[in-house]
């Protein structure tokens, strides 16, 4: 048995002659801490992805290329829920600074890296305190902010996250070309080195004491699980066949490891992800609904900048600010969410909305073809935006109500975590039916004896391409994204109807602040 202190009590108190519900200084400083980590996490990928080109010209090694976003990736996802757990066991505080620190390290280290294997093992150590970030922030506000006032602040995360995919690639490209690759990760110094001192001074917390031991079973089999199935959607109709060996095997392991790590879950002392939080129908449904947003949210960020430099000849340079319809919807909305969220404790409504709007943005983005000017198309991306915005913070905030504070942790790292495996999932299934349809109607338009060029070309590329065999590209590249748009539609779909299941439990911290039961 564990034996649990209360976080919340001095943090959530109201200054002395203030307001009721005004945050007090300290927690806002907090807050501008944590969302600097936020921005850490988010900013990364970004701001690294514009440097590789330059990365593999100076260490070589383009055959492992892939590895070096795919060991980042690997190591977040497989360590998001055992961070989740260590802060729930052992403080929130330390958990959350030991993943800033192991952050900065893998930062450094990959700054200094000398060959590309160095960088692969890097970007891995890195990865590792990625996923303690996004946790920890989430968990952290889970304790400082009461469910009913935390709407206030998802126009802040939702800001962030828009700084992040606008700003990264802007951001990476002028570091790699003024102060050289290797700055893509020094960044990070400064900017976290702020947020730990920040964290350190500010964050007050009393002291958890753990008698359980941390489920090392568990975690083997769950990271097992996750590895494999990140490894299947990484690889999957890219490197390897879908039917291929390798992924056969990939698969088998990842249903055996999950499959036994439900089993052990069920009689572990102190399981990594305690099963009876998904008894609760809300968490379940927001588990469900987190998934899908993220499905649709990185699927279509794939494949719109592609579309848009591909078929309407925008810049590669400026792929970021191509979204901003998108993000800055999605900012507005997910503030005004936030803002009546607070003000009435009513909820329900916004993720249904969301994926309403989701199903119609891209049903829209769909029908564009080679005619398709950008005015329209950032249209139709504000409408999938706003979509988003119903749902992107709308999901965690349900999901920490439906839970009891000492499982504050693993509920958000288990919510993060469906969240990231969506996105894997729908860069990898949309991905491959986009490359399926261009090889397609690549050889239906110029012939099967042709020579034909890849699913993916940068502009450079396209630009020697004969006239005929650029056209049919273009058209080609329209007819991929219809599929995978569609795809998307039918995803948001499913968001309406688990939507619908979601029962409107009162937020804690309102007028009314009943603790969260165990539903059937």
């Amino acid at each position: 048995m564990v034996g649990y202190v209360s976080e919340t009590a001095e943090l959530t108190r109201p200054e002395a002659g203030g307001k009721a519900g005004r945050q007090p200084r300290s927690v806002r400083v907090v807050l501008f801490a944590l969302m600097i980590a936020m921005l850490l996490a988010m900013l990364d990928n970004m701001i690294v992805n514009t440097a590789m080109p330059t990365i593999v010209g100076e260490l070589g090694g383009l055959a492992h290329l892939s590895w070096v976003v795919t060991a980042y990736t690997l190591a977040t996802a497989a360590s998001t829920p055992i961070w989740g757990k260590v802060g729930d066991m052992y403080g929130r505080k330390g958990a959350f600074l030991s993943s800033i620190v192991i952050f900065l390290v893998g930062s450094a280290a990959s700054g200094m890296a000398q060959d590309m294997s160095q960088l692969i093992g890097f970007r891995a150590i890195q990865g590792l305190g990625a996923g303690g970030l996004m946790v920890g922030v989430m968990a952290i506000i889970g304790d400082l902010i009461p469910p009913r006032e935390r709407g206030k602040y998802q126009g802040m995360m939702a800001g962030v996250m828009a700084v992040a995919m606008i700003g990264g690639p802007l951001v990476g490209g002028a570091i790699t070309d003024h102060l050289g690759w290797r700055w893509t990760f020094y960044i990070n110094l400064p900017l976290g080195a702020v947020a730990l001192a920040m964290v350190t001074a500010v964050l007050h917390l009393p002291k958890k004491r753990s008698r359980g031991r941390i489920d090392y079973l568990g975690t083997a089999l769950l990271t097992i699980g996750i590895v494999s199935i990140v490894l299947v959607t990484t690889w999957g109709g890219s490197q390897y066949a879908w039917g291929s060996a390798i992924i056969m095997e990939l698969i088998f392991i990842g249903v055996a490891a999950l499959i036994g790590f439900v089993f052990w879950e069920t009689k572990a002392a102190e399981p990594i992800v305690p099963l009876h939080i998904f008894r609760n129908r809300n968490f379940s449904l927001m588990s469900i609904i987190g998934f899908l947003t993220g499905f649709v949210m990185f699927g279509a960020m794939l494949f719109l900048p592609l579309f848009q430099q591909s078929v309407q000849g925008a810049s590669a340079t400026n792929s970021g600010l191509l979204l901003m319809p998108m993000l800055l919807a999605m900012m507005a909305v997910s503030l005004v969410a936030g803002r009546v969220t607070t003000n009435t404790g009513k909820y329900k409504v916004f993720p249904i909305a969301g994926g309403a709007l989701m199903v119609v943005g891209l049903y829209l983005l769909s029908t564009m073809d080679v005619h398709t000017t950008r005015l329209t198309t950032g249209v139709y991306m504000a409408v999938v935006g706003a979509g988003m915005g119903f749902l992107m913070q709308i999901t965690m905030l349900v999901a920490q109500n439906s839970v009891e504070m000492k499982d504050m942790g693993v509920a958000s790292s288990s919510t993060t975590l469906f969240r990231t495996l969506g996105s894997s999932f729908g860069v990898s299934i949309m991905g491959a039916l986009f490359t399926n349809k261009v090889q397609d109607e690549m050889a239906a338009r110029v012939g099967k004896g042709a020579s034909l060029p890849s699913a993916q070309l940068d502009a450079a590329s396209l630009a020697k391409l004969p006239e005929k065999a650029r056209d049919a590209y273009q058209y080609a590249v329209a007819a991929g994204t219809h599929g995978g748009f569609l795809l998307g539609a039918f995803a948001g779909l499913a968001v309406i109807v688990a939507a619908v299941f979601v029962k409107e439990v009162a937020l804690r911290g309102g007028p009314e602040t009943p603790a969260p039961v165990q539903e059937p």
